[in-house]
């Protein structure tokens, strides 16, 4: 399987991880990030596979710059769109410590940015071989799992983009693209901390398995790296 790809967050992590296993592999891919200059490692990757990786300079919170990405596309279709961007927020901040506009940063970029990217971009994913949407969720949003309380901020606009992906699963589903939720596992990441319980690259590898796999039965689902259902 291979085709083209567009990855947000693509500076570090599991976006970059996505952008090198997906090249090697002989993928188109469009990588964008916020802060090109000063992404040392995704520049770095793009010498190394300058025929296979297209960089662009995207904030996902910035509709200019939503709108800019889609003129940049040309007439490019888009098997798979992964919304990997994402923003935790300051950790730690307890009940009685809430602050309205850093909740609303979080669920700017978690929750809005992702949806207003899939309806600039949908139509190039419609137009594709493979249909696919993804969205990097977190096993933190679902409501069942929740048994520690806190992380509010994380936790709803993860909450909240499930209920998102689970809408837009039944309104493209008559343009046969399929659209799913994904926890990548507890990962060692900036966000995730060395203590994490896998690698970047085990954590993607099983999320591409899981794309690749992906029937459209299981559009609107919320699935983990090794393909098993979490419960919203």
């Amino acid at each position: 399987m291979s085709g083209t790809v567009l990855i947000t967050g693509c500076g570090r992590g599991l976006g970059l991880e996505f952008a090198y296993q997906y090249a090697r592999d002989g993928w188109h891919v469009h990588a964008c990030c916020r802060d090109l200059v000063h992404a040392e490692d995704l520049l770095a990757l793009e010498a190394r596979f300058p025929e296979q990786i297209d960089l662009h300079t995207l904030d996902v919170t910035k509709d200019g710059q939503i709108k800019a990405l889609d003129r940049a596309l040309g007439d490019a279709t888009l098997d798979v769109l992964i919304n990997n961007a994402g923003y935790y927020g300051p950790k730690g901040v307890t009940f009685g410590n809430l602050e309205r506009e850093l909740w609303r940063q979080v669920l700017e970029t978690n929750t809005l940015s992702p949806l207003m990217l899939a309806q600039a971009l949908y139509p190039r994913v419609a137009a594709s071989k493979h249909k696919t949407i993804a969205f990097l969720s977190s096993k933190v949003g679902s409501i069942a799992d929740n048994g520690s309380g806190g992380g509010y901020y994380y936790r709803s606009s993860k909450t909240a983009l499930n209920q998102a992906v689970k809408s837009l699963s039944i309104d493209l589903e008559g343009a046969g693209i399929k659209v799913v939720a994904l926890h990548p596992g507890w990962v060692q990441t900036d966000m995730g901390g060395p203590n994490a319980l896998i690698t970047v690259e085990e954590s993607v590898s099983g999320l591409r398995e899981v794309l690749a796999d992906l029937q459209p039965a299981q559009s609107g689902t919320f699935l983990d790296y090794q393909g098993s259902a979490i419960p919203w």
